[in-house]
């Protein structure tokens, strides 16, 4: 068998080759933008097919040096932290508040339900949190965090379970929010009653400007300070036996600079923190994909595809019993229905999808509009990933 490592430097190059070939292939296929599947994921999935055929066959194999993966996902988990401002979830008032726990319970039904899978199954317990909430209300940045800690507990495969389970999600969340929010909006007889006249696109919402390099430099700046001072913390605490994910310090230190800046009256570079994590995710999305360990799947497929459907059918009543009750059970309600079926199960993307797409043909929504972008690109990743770390332990202990 021919063998070959990827040393830093062409491991970083590889990825951004086949984030461009993802990119391509998505403009070129309808059915991935009408999913939301991310280039990475595509571009990432196409190599790791091929890995597989080479250790399929025995005929090659290649390593990776993930120095840099992980340094990209610590910093787009940073960068979320800078998004998780006071005055926002103010902005949101009481709604924001309720909806954030209506979908924290949500988190730990989906690790629930993983685990006690798994343990009918007699796998491990672990690969059912891989298949929970780290994939589908997490989803792939969520996975690729989550996943070597998850491994590094002793759950083999947990990695490519939980990517192969939060690209599930993408399509999963689509399908599922608009049969379940027009099955609300019919059975109790609700219709938009506003004037139509305020828009639902949150782009029309933005005031764009012109980047400069001096806001870049600052963004860098503060990402990069908090990602330090972060690693303290999370080395402290694991050197007193507290084990939690790399990134979980340097997000917390970023909400507090955040609030500290916004407290002081202070500009905080928004938009150039939004970029920098998004090309983060971006190419840490390609390389953890294309050094998937496809092969290990193999024994766990029919446990996931349970998983995986038991998730869908849950979310779908849990949303349509549970959050559309207690989120006022009007025709904002219903939108918010949509919007959590689809980062519920996929991500932000799908759920801002399936609100535009059901409020087009419905009627708008502004509240749902404010209320759930707030909650599933901003605050759900924070207590995703406290409940993540505590059902981590909880399963160490226990089982």
């Amino acid at each position: 068998m021919f063998e070959y490592t990827f040393n830093m430097t062409l491991t970083l190059a590889l990825g951004i080759l086949l984030l461009l070939l993802g990119r391509y292939i998505k403009s070129k296929v309808s059915v991935l933008q009408k999913y939301f599947i991310p280039a990475p994921v595509i571009g990432g999935l196409i190599f790791s097919t091929v890995l597989l055929i080479g250790y399929s066959t025995g005929t090659f194999m290649f390593t990776f040096d993930n120095s840099l993966k992980d340094l990209l996902m610590v910093a787009f988990f940073t960068t979320i932290g800078f998004l998780a401002s006071a005055k926002m979830l103010a902005k949101g008032g009481i709604q924001v508040i309720i909806f954030l726990a209506v979908a924290s319970v949500l988190i730990a039904i989906q690790n629930t339900v993983g685990i006690a899978i798994a343990e009918l199954f007699g796998i491990n317990p672990l690969i059912g949190i891989a298949a929970g909430s780290v994939p589908l209300t997490g989803g792939h940045g969520t996975s690729g965090a989550f996943g070597p800690v998850l491994e590094e507990a002793g759950a083999v495969g947990a990695t490519t379970v939980a990517i192969a389970a939060a690209t599930f999600g993408l399509v999963a969340g689509c399908m599922i929010g608009g049969p379940v929010a027009r099955r609300l909006m019919i059975k109790n007889n609700l219709k938009f009653t506003g004037d139509g006249l305020v828009s639902n696109n949150v782009e029309d919402k933005k005031t764009f400007r012109e980047l400069s390099e001096e806001k870049v430099f600052k963004a860098l700046v503060l990402i990069i300070i908090s990602m330090g001072i972060g690693s303290i913390i999370i080395n402290f605490l694991r050197g007193i036996n507290i084990p939690l994910p790399v990134y979980i310090g340097p997000m917390l230190i970023a909400a507090l600079f955040r609030n500290i800046l916004d407290g002081m009256n202070k500009e905080v570079p928004s938009e150039e923190i939004s970029i920098i994590g998004n090309i983060s995710l971006a190419v840490f999305l390609s390389i953890a994909l294309m050094t998937m360990r496809l092969w290990e799947l193999a024994s766990l497929a029919v446990p996931l595809i349970v998983i995986l459907l038991t998730q869908t059918i849950i979310v779908a009543l849990y949303v349509y019993f549970i959050t559309f009750k207690i989120m006022g059970k009007d025709y904002d309600a219903v939108v918010m229905c949509a919007g959590h079926c689809g980062f519920g199960l996929g991500a932000t993307p799908n759920a801002m999808a399936n609100m535009e797409t059901f409020t087009t043909a419905n009627g708008p929504s502004p509240r749902a509009f404010l209320v759930v972008p707030l909650v599933a690109a901003f605050f759900i990743d924070l207590t995703n990933s406290v409940i993540i770390t505590a059902f981590i332990g909880l399963v160490d202990k226990f089982l």
